[in-house]
């Protein structure tokens, strides 16, 4: 996590530059604030991956490895589902309800809840199935 934490504090760095740069040369606040805030999006999970980087064993890719070192199962992916779909809709129709009535909202936030009970449902069957061996259908 070492490279990682790098990267965003590269990336925060710049932005502190540009930022310190812009105040200078525009004296403008709006922008200031708006560059502070990138440079915090930078800084702050560099700083964070920076601190687990130091009490944490170094992973396989933080070393000088092969690949058929790290070959192997990866992880568990999602399969074909109906449940994103689902859960667009329900946005779509969240949003529709400031156009036309709360009642679309009602409906949209029953199509969100449903997406989200069933797609937490689907990911549970898919790790004890796992667990157990049990070729899934």
């Amino acid at each position: 996590m070492r490279n990682e934490s790098r990267i965003y504090l590269g990336i925060g760095s710049f932005f502190v530059v540009v930022l310190i740069i812009y105040f200078l040369w525009s004296h403008e606040s709006t922008g200031s604030v708006l560059l502070l805030a990138s440079a915090g999006l930078g800084l702050m999970p560099g700083l964070y991956l920076g601190w687990w980087s130091r009490r944490m064993q170094p992973r396989l890719e933080d070393t000088e490895v092969e690949p058929k070192d790290i070959t192997g199962v990866i992880g568990q992916f999602p399969e074909n589902t109906i449940f994103p779909f689902t859960l667009g809709v329900g946005v779509w129709l969240v949003g529709l309800a400031f156009v036309f009535g709360l009642w679309f909202a009602i409906i949209g936030m029953g199509f969100v809840f449903g997406a989200a009970i069933g797609a937490t449902q689907e990911s549970k069957r898919a790790s004890y199935s796992e667990e157990e061996n049990v070729p899934r259908h």
